[in-house]
């Protein structure tokens, strides 16, 4: 069964950092993409940054210049360097990984920026 971890989340103040990290159960190589969504209380679910396997990054405008993901084949893991958080930035944030039309999630993790 694929399982997707993610640890790293916490509280942090508006211009601090924070690294997420999404631990996969087999190899990283087996999704076609990889990515990080979030969701903020009363809104939708958007995807933050997203890694294909073969491919450039792609982000949310909102997070560019500010947000790396990133992954390292080895250690079946990916990442999400968060800098210069802001306020708005305050979401669970969930790894997502899909393979054909399969998709899977992590449990989620809490990023909370105070001002």
């Amino acid at each position: 069964q694929v399982q997707l971890v993610e640890s790293g989340g916490g509280l942090v103040q508006a211009g601090g950092s924070l690294r997420l990290s999404c631990a996969t159960s087999g190899s990283i190589l087996w999704f076609n993409g990889m990515g990080w969504y979030r969701q903020a209380p009363g809104k939708q679910r958007e995807l933050v940054a997203s890694i294909p396997r073969a491919g450039t990054t792609n982000y949310v405008d909102s997070v560019k210049g500010r947000f790396t993901i990133s992954s390292d084949n080895a250690k079946n893991t990916m990442y999400l360097q968060m800098n210069s958080l802001r306020p708005e930035d305050t979401a669970v944030y969930y790894c997502w990984g899909s393979r054909g039309t399969f998709n899977y999630w992590g449990q989620g993790t809490q990023v909370t920026v105070s001002s």
